[in-house]
């Protein structure tokens, strides 16, 4: 039999989507008044998160490379507080992306091709608003 992939709906693991794990970290800091260590971001993320503790150490330390949350020592741990929410992180994802890319006027083509109508409409609207 082979094995299971990951991948397959039917698996018990799941592979997150780029840049999710990092959404779910800074939702918990954001929606917190106070900054969290490790272990407590990993407690309010919940068993089921089927997360370790160097997930969450790795994943903040990421997040803090980036300026999206800052830390402060507290003995042997940091404690870490959001500066940017999860929407500003995935548009900075999105920028660099295009950024990095040299034909940026096929990705964006292709980009706004893959939208639905509600997220095309949405687009538009947001353009249209930038303009007034």
């Amino acid at each position: 039999m082979p094995p299971k992939d990951p991948s397959d709906s039917a698996s018990p693991i799941r592979r997150r989507r780029s840049g999710q794990l990092e959404a779910h970290i800074i939702t918990v800091l954001v929606d917190t008044d106070r900054a969290m260590t490790p272990g407590e971001v990993l407690d309010a993320l919940g068993a089921t998160s089927n997360l370790s503790y160097s997930s969450v150490v790795t994943t903040l330390t990421r997040l803090h490379q980036k300026g999206a949350v800052v830390r402060r020592r507290h003995g042997r741990a940091f404690r870490y507080r959001a500066i940017a929410d999860a929407p500003s992180l995935t548009a900075e994802r999105m920028s660099k992306l295009l950024t990095d890319e040299a034909d940026r006027t096929s990705v964006l083509r292709r980009f706004i091709g893959s939208l639905d109508s509600q997220d095309e409409q949405t687009l538009r609207r947001l353009l249209q608003e930038a303009e007034d």
